[in-house]
């Protein structure tokens, strides 16, 4: 099993999305996908660890992904998990906050390596999307989705996935996730520390912080 772009695009939705009751209808419309795409997409993340049925225990330690994984593989819980109902919480299922940061920090941008593409008017990512407002002047190696209705100029990057430009224009949380990940695939050493720390921040809240070194002088 491989995962697709729009996998990972579903799992970055969910995060966006929190405890909010969702629907596969509600993905399919608010990423431009079909509902059975979306529902493979879920399908995929479940089996690669980076999401969770609720109700499931996040385990951790020694062996923890190899076991959580090992839940999967069989045809019998494959088949349950195309009939998933809402529990409690009001959602099949949740991300797993620590796999889907591992992943989403150290090793998507390896997976989904961007096309570099001629200037362009699109929709601005990386260090010169809003989510780097007042840390980054704009300068001119701006990167931008291109887009049609786009309104600024800059270096065409290829996003994630074709929808991207409309699944984030409408989904101000998704959009920060989606820049800050460009920023890891295309940005500098600066901004992707910025995109490590942000990321981390947003995908896996409640795990330890290293303390920041006082600065010097």
């Amino acid at each position: 099993m491989l995962l697709k772009p729009q996998d990972l695009l579903v799992a970055l939705k969910l995060v966006a999305i929190g405890s909010e009751r969702w629907t596969y209808a509600r993905l399919a419309r608010e990423l431009g996908l079909s509902a059975s795409e979306a529902h493979a997409g879920v399908q995929r993340c479940l089996r690669s660890g980076l999401l969770l049925e609720n109700g499931t225990a996040d385990l951790s330690g020694e062996g923890a992904r190899s076991e959580l994984l090992g839940q999967d593989i069989h045809p019998v819980k494959q088949r349950r998990h195309r009939g998933l109902q809402a529990n409690a919480s009001g959602n099949p299922v949740r991300p797993h906050d620590r796999f889907l940061a591992e992943f989403v920090i150290h090793g998507a941008r390896f997976v989904f390596v961007p096309d570099r593409m001629p200037m362009a008017v699109g929709v601005p990512t990386s260090h010169s999307a809003p989510a780097f407002a007042g840390v980054f002047a704009p300068g001119s190696n701006d990167y931008v989705w291109p887009h049609p209705n786009g309104q600024v100029r800059g270096l065409g990057i290829e996003p994630l996935h074709p929808n991207v430009p409309f699944a984030a224009t409408s989904d101000a949380r998704l959009y920060e996730m989606l820049a800050l990940f460009d920023a890891l695939r295309v940005g500098r050493a600066r901004e992707r520390g910025m995109a490590m720390d942000r990321l981390a921040a947003i995908l896996d809240p409640n795990a330890p912080r290293s303390p920041k070194p006082a600065p010097k002088g």
